[in-house]
């Protein structure tokens, strides 16, 4: 057993030989079989850094030899020019750097280091993997190379023909070649004849040698700039007592290094002057994140290659999903029109605005100590709120029930596709190497799955309390202020509840965007505590935390507003509080639909424009100061490829989970709450086609190269958007149940509108069978108006709701009509919700998660390369035997040449 322990972040634990055993159980591959483990002995470690001065190439990708390419570049500061004071800080940083490029060296990478042509003092490491270090690493990892071109190609009259019409919607075709599809097998270096035989600075991809490079580098880092990656993550760079420490993400975090990072292939502004071997960041630019190519579909191919799998699914899963939302778009934009067109129509609407009818209905004060006010004040919203609460809204809920599911099962179908075409579809978790902060610390921490769910739990319940006491005491006070006596000109077009309305979407969406900083850290902090062994574990574990915690954000005003605001009052004679203290708000006579529609505007409008400040903005700032403050020493030498992309922003590891997260936050308000604003999915679809052109261009042009990352799927999302889907069938349900006023004037208009056997049913007189009448006399003291402002003559008041007017044996208790109207609204939530789930079942049923046609390639794939395979191996056998069977023969040979002369003998 070897006494040299991997370990992370601790300078001073020791081990016990019961606890070394631990990670001899649980780390993937063995020290013998994943050779980065390696360490010398301290006194050994003499190789040193080459340093070399720049060759004024300011394009090229290799050392100074023209010959070997840079596969992954670390930055360091020089301590040798540092004050006396800190010296001794900045030795031990020199030794261990020191220390690990030895070990780097002794694995077989190669370093060349430059200075900084503008920056004092820093200096770059050039890594570059060799041909066996690639072979080796391309072993471990699972890398598949190809072994035969395909040679079936589907040919279809009807795609050809589909084809010359959506040719201008897709990326320019003369410039982004078609890739050579390829039989594939993991790599074995004993079979490498058995592949294609083509260049070794082609066999590997860039990509895989920035991973392989980065697993190394990362551990003392994953294919060619993958194997580097993969190395860097392991290669030690101390050893105290009988502790072993690797990898360069502590190295990084002590100052140890700077950077680490792997190469653009060039200047995206820079077009390759060899044509057959084109600059495929120049490609990216103008062909995908330029904002003229809006209208056009995604290179996802070459994204594919330039960034890897894991980049090239997100980007996917954005097109379609963006592709999607616009039939949901054309729908929710039917549905607007449709109630604008009806506005004027509305006959419920005309009461409320008719100076004999909504003129001389008094409603009660909506809060302790306010003043009445007429019904006809609200026309305004009234006729806004036709415009979202009509009958069509109960179609197109109807409509995004299944739209939703179509969706997800479509993306399934698609998904499976790019796994067969990216060949992706044996890539298992089980390949993936685990992570090197849990090669660290497994050997003493263990995951506490009580405590875990306990925080989160505990977390969320907090966050519910704190964000309805925010919201309750901002809306009391804003109404207790609420005289409007400085916005006289405003009165005839703001009213207390539009203003309450609007600030307090404002409000609430600046304490979400503030509360995201908190959350996020205390999900990352739970997920570190709980260990997770991969990173796919890990971003998996990160996933859900964060989305819970987000979903309370996002949603819970939203929840509130639509389930829980105006629907436990009371009445004005004994009203409900909370917390014996904050009187329940009430919602306006047409109810608390039109205030929904405010926060989901304000919030999701808020948010996308919020979010691509920070997106745009942001990295081109950041990268501007740092290109003012570091060039202290300016000069007039054009820097070289490696310092150029120092100077842009490092794209975090988990800088791809918040754009996902970004995403799934939107697909919630787009389905969540889509019954109280149709025009949801169409600012969603404005939004995504900006959010795609807008993260292509950052990441092609402010960010570093991206290290390329496997994956075959959209991991954990996936199920957290089932379950929003599941979740939002129950939640338009029980807004156009109980936030809407759709199910009331359906009863109203068959069962009350007329007496029974007479006239016609109609809406005329909603408004006034809405409303229930209250005696003024019946108020509590603490609840009365200031005489002064409270009018002599009014003895009767209304408010929203079905209960018997004062003077009834049963008073203020609920009437028969409410009870018509409950019933009515849970048979509709159980029809709705049956149909709907039954029609989801059924959809998702009836269509596969993978085509007829790719299953049928899947397995003539397979197939086929078991056949060649098989093939290679008998021809490799043959080759192997050829020697033994030509010794046979001639040792037989010899032998009968031998009985020949001993018969004549």
């Amino acid at each position: 057993m070897d006494d040299n322990i991997p370990e992370m972040d601790s300078d001073t634990e020791d081990f016990s030989d019961s606890k070394l055993g631990m990670i001899h159980e649980e780390v993937v591959y063995p020290e013998e079989f994943l050779p980065t483990y390696y360490a010398i002995k301290e006194e050994e470690s003499g190789n040193k850094t080459n340093l070399v001065e720049y060759n004024n190439q300011p394009d090229s990708l290799f050392f100074n030899d023209g010959v070997r390419s840079v596969d992954f570049i670390l930055v360091y500061e020089d301590e040798d020019s540092k004050p006396f004071d800190k010296k001794y800080t900045f030795q031990k940083r020199k030794d261990k750097r020191e220390y690990f490029e030895s070990c780097l060296m002794n694995m077989g990478l190669e370093l060349e280091a430059t200075p900084s042509v503008h920056i004092d003092h820093l200096i770059y490491v050039k890594v570059h993997v060799p041909w066996e270090v690639q072979c080796t690493y391309a072993e471990v990892l699972h890398i598949k190379t190809p072994i035969e071109i395909k040679d079936h190609v589907v040919h279809s009259s009807i795609r050809n023909v589909f084809n010359c019409i959506t040719k201008h919607f897709k990326p320019n075709e003369k410039l982004i070649k078609k890739e050579v599809d390829y039989y594939t097998a993991p790599y074995q270096k004993e079979r490498h004849e058995s592949f294609i035989k083509m260049d070794k600075e082609k066999f590997f991809t860039p990509s895989m040698r920035s991973r392989m490079a980065s697993c190394c580098v990362f551990r003392s880092l994953c294919l060619l700039k993958l194997p580097a990656n993969f190395i860097l993550c392991r290669a030690p760079y101390e050893i105290k007592g009988n502790v072993k420490k690797f990898g360069i993400t502590k190295l990084l975090r002590d100052g140890v290094y700077k950077a680490a990072y792997p190469l653009h292939d060039c200047r995206f502004n820079v077009k390759s002057t060899v044509e057959s071997c084109p600059n495929e960041r120049y490609l990216l630019y103008k062909e995908w994140a330029h904002p003229k190519n809006f209208y056009k579909t995604q290179p996802l191919d070459l994204i594919r290659k330039y960034y890897g799998e894991k980049i090239g699914i997100y980007f996917a899963w954005l097109g379609f999903y963006t592709k999607m939302l616009a039939f949901a778009s054309v729908m929710g934009l039917v549905c607007f029109f449709y109630g604008y067109h009806i506005q004027e129509k509305s006959t419920w609407s005309k009461e409320v605005c008719d100076p004999d009818i909504g003129g001389k209905i008094i409603m009660c004060p909506q809060c302790d100590l306010c003043n009445y006010w007429i019904l006809n004040s609200t026309c305004d919203t009234s006729k806004t709120l036709t415009i979202f609460d009509h009958f069509g809204t109960l179609v197109f809920a109807v409509f995004m029930a299944v739209w939703v599911t179509v969706f997800l099962e479509f993306w399934k179908r698609y998904q499976s596709q790019l796994e067969f075409e990216w060949d992706t579809v044996e890539f298992l978790e089980q390949q993936e190497p685990s992570r090197p902060e849990y090669d660290a610390k497994c050997v003493h921490e263990r995951k506490n799955s009580v405590t875990g769910i306990m925080l989160i739990l505990a977390s969320i319940v907090a966050i519910i309390i704190y964000r309805l006491a925010v919201f309750f005491t901002l809306s009391i006070k804003l109404k207790d202020s609420g005289n409007f006596t400085t916005l006289e000109p405003l009165k005839e077009y703001v009213t207390p509840q539009m203003a309450t309305s609007v600030t307090a979407g404002l409000l609430n969406f600046v304490v979400i965007m503030i509360l995201n900083t908190l959350y996020e850290r205390v999900a990352i902090w739970i997920t570190d505590f709980e260990l997770p062994r991969t990173r796919t574990d890990y971003e998996n574990s990160l996933t859900l935390k964060m989305f819970l915690f987000q979903f309370v954000n996002y949603y819970s005003s939203c929840f509130y507003i639509a389930f829980v605001k105006g629907k436990i009052v009371g009445h004005p004679g004994q009203p409900v509080y909370i917390l014996g203290k904050y009187r329940n708000e009430e919602c306006d006579p047409g109810g608390c639909l039109i205030e929904l529609t405010t926060q989901l505007a304000i919030i999701m409008g808020g948010k996308a424009i919020w979010n691509n400040i920070q997106e745009v903005l942001v990295p081109w700032v950041k990268n501007l100061i740092f290109r003012y403050c570091t060039r202290v020493n300016p000069k007039k030498v054009d820097p070289p490829r490696w310092e150029q992309d120092f100077e842009l922003q490092p794209f975090t590891k988990l800088g791809l989970f918040y754009e996902y997260l970004e995403m799934v936050i939107q697909f919630g308000f787009v389905t969540l709450f889509v019954a109280s604003f149709p025009l949801a999915p169409f600012l969603a679809l404005v939004n995504n086609i900006i959010e795609i052109r807008v993260d292509a261009w950052k990441m092609t042009t402010q960010f570093q190269r991206i290290l390329p990352e496997k994956a075959r799927d959209i991991g954990a999302w996936q199920p957290i958007l089932q379950s929003i889907a599941i979740l939002a069938v129950a939640t338009n349900a029980m807004l156009i149940a109980f936030t809407s006023d759709i199910i009331p004037r359906m009863v109203y208009y068959w069962s009350f509108s007329v007496e029974e056997g007479y006239g016609n049913h109609s809406m005329s007189g909603f408004i006034n069978s809405s409303l229930s009448y209250f005696d003024t006399n019946d108020f509590r003291p603490a609840t009365v108006t200031d005489a002064v402002e409270r009018p002599q003559n009014i003895t009767i008041c209304r408010y929203r709701d079905f209960r018997f007017p004062p003077g009834h044996p049963r008073e203020y208790q609920y009437n028969m009509h409410y009870w018509h109207v409950i019933a009515a609204k849970m048979a509709f939530i159980i029809v709705v919700e049956h149909v709907a789930y039954l029609t989801k079942f059924i959809l998702a049923f009836a269509i596969p998660d993978v085509s007829y046609t790719t299953r049928e390639q899947l397995k003539r794939e397979k197939y086929l390369t078991q056949v060649i395979l098989h093939e290679v191996n008998l021809n490799l056998m043959a080759k192997c035997l050829k020697p033994v069977v030509h010794d046979m023969s001639s040792h037989m040979a010899r032998n009968k040449d031998d009985e020949v002369e001993l018969s004549e003998y």
